[in-house]
């Protein structure tokens, strides 16, 4: 398992995961395999962030539903404490269901609209026997006071809510039973902009009180490099580059991670937003072609179809993950 020095205690250990998917292209086909995840290894440590990037479809989110048992893997383990949750059952299972929470991206699907707000929030505290029935109300109260919520939002519904308010909500339920770790699968990408950087400085006031863990997902390269301590890049399900945020940002060593820093747009705004990143001191390239089918990966190097640096050996020979001057990278270059 390949972890960045420095790292405290890990809480989670993700080895060699794959996820693989049988699809078919049409009636009479035969099935295809689809290679979401494919080998991803990262640790995270105690009280540490770490962010998993990439374009669209590369795999992201999976990793997200694996992490949290939602979905089983092809292969490979995820640890938590040292335990591999997959083989977890009982007692075991229901600390880790507690102690590991996650974060959707779309906060009104993630919250059911037939219960409303005192409902929603109360529900892990009675699963998981956290406080009595006198106090359920209290404690909802209080929890929806630390995301930044009043108490006249207890006997509302979801549509009655913003999408900052509703997101603050999943937070409150989130941190309700004071998880260990949350992993949070692009939780900024369906808010306004004026809301992200409030959200953002939610969840960074929260980590900071209850010294949290984050697998953080998102495809926004300035939020990352403001809310991050590493990141993995991925692409077509693999993780092609692996490094401390300020490493990665200073100097990217893939030639994806290079175009993915340098194509991110720069759009002049204030507070949070303007946070200063290195993203603006790469020079501009475009990403040329599409990205490939995860049912038809190429041979060789997987972005070898769009490199600018390509040459004899990426079309032919996978390149390993590894060790580059204290950081994970896979590429022929190096």
């Amino acid at each position: 398992m390949h972890q960045i020095r420095g790292n405290k205690l890990e809480t989670l250990k993700v080895d060699s995961l794959r996820k693989y998917f049988f699809t078919k292209k049409g009636l009479m086909t035969r099935s295809l395999l689809l290679k979401a995840v494919d080998g991803v290894a990262f640790s995270i440590g105690e009280d540490k962030i770490f962010a998993l990037v990439g374009e669209s479809g590369c795999g992201k989110s999976t990793v997200a539903r694996l992490v949290v048992g939602l979905i089983q893997p092809t292969s490979g383990k995820v640890l938590f404490q040292g335990k591999n949750i997959f083989e977890m059952n009982g007692d075991d299972l229901k600390r880790f269901r507690k102690s590991v929470q996650i974060i959707f991206q779309d906060p009104f699907a993630s919250l059911n609209p037939r219960k409303s707000i005192m409902d929603t929030v109360s529900e892990p505290l009675k699963i998981h026997k956290i406080v009595g029935k006198k106090s359920l109300k209290d404690k909802v109260i209080e929890l929806l006071s630390k995301v930044g919520l009043g108490s006249d939002l207890l006997h509302r519904y979801p549509h009655e809510l913003s999408g900052g308010q509703r997101q603050r909500v999943c937070i409150a339920r989130v941190i309700a039973v004071s998880p260990q770790l949350i992993v949070a699968d692009e939780p900024l990408s369906a808010l306004d902009i004026s809301i992200q950087a409030q959200i953002l400085n939610l969840l960074n006031e929260l980590k900071k009180e209850y010294r949290l863990s984050f697998l953080f997902i998102s495809h926004d390269l300035k939020v990352v490099h403001y809310f991050s301590d590493t990141i993995g890049v991925m692409y077509l399900g693999k993780i092609v580059e692996y490094a401390k945020t300020e490493d990665l940002f200073n100097k990217p060593f893939h030639p994806y991670t290079e175009v993915l820093l340098s194509s991110a747009p720069v759009i002049p705004t204030s507070g949070l937003w303007s946070y200063t990143s290195r993203i603006t001191h790469h020079a501009l390239h475009i990403i040329q072609g599409e990205v490939p089918s995860p049912i038809d990966i190429p041979p060789g190097c997987p972005f070898h179809t769009r490199c600018p640096k390509r040459f004899d050996p990426c079309n032919k020979i996978v390149p390993q993950l590894k060790e580059i001057k204290g950081r994970l990278v896979s590429c022929h270059l190096f």
